[in-house]
């Protein structure tokens, strides 16, 4: 008798504790808001729109398909919101322990790996806007690339090299040269205007 007494006054406990944490799936999204809402697809026939709770600074918009963790505040499953959303479709595997990852669907990375190497990978462009962007490496700096281009003037403290020899090492070639002179024989006179 005591056992059905009690299941009977724990039944709607017991049933709030099953409901208070669900998995979902995203059907739609909308970022315009302070917080994003989540269109989900809960338990059978119950689809919601929820806030999105995302960590401060950082943000993400889920594509449809996507799973999602939701909560009951307070226990009320009128009040949910989506604690994590999740697409098992494009997450970057294969990370060695302690490794992080920023990813999209389009396969663009932001990659954290051991040995404190950060690797960027977009298939398009990489864009930076800043009034100044200072790079320091303590030993080079390469560009694999065919062209370097840049809208404005280049200016070095130090050497600028071919590979081969020195700018300044040009400059002295030039400043100093002369010609054998076709009519006389004779070598002309060092060039008149020097390269700076």
């Amino acid at each position: 008798m005591v056992g059905r007494e009690t299941t009977k006054l724990l039944g709607p406990v017991w049933r709030r504790l099953r409901l208070l944490i669900s998995r979902a799936v995203v059907t739609r999204t909308d970022s315009a808001k302070g917080l994003q809402i989540l269109q989900l697809d809960l338990l059978r026939d119950e689809t919601r729109e929820v806030e999105h709770m995302e960590p401060y600074g950082f943000t993400a918009r889920p594509l449809q398909g996507a799973e999602a963790v939701a909560a009951a505040v307070g226990g009320a499953r009128g009040h949910l919101v989506a604690l994590v959303a999740t697409d098992r479709r494009y997450r970057k595997r294969n990370l060695a322990k302690g490794e992080v990852a920023l990813y999209t669907d389009e396969g663009d990375e932001l990659v954290f790996n051991r040995g404190r190497i950060v690797r960027l990978n977009a298939g398009s462009a990489v864009e930076v806007t800043a009034p100044l962007v200072t790079i320091t490496a303590s030993t080079s700096i390469t560009l694999d690339t065919p062209d370097v281009f840049a809208t404005g003037n280049i200016k070095a403290n130090g050497q600028v090299s071919d590979g081969t020899g020195s700018m300044q090492g040009m400059r002295d070639t030039y400043n100093g040269h002369d010609h054998d002179e076709n009519d006389s024989g004779g070598p002309t006179e060092a060039p008149n205007q020097e390269m700076s």
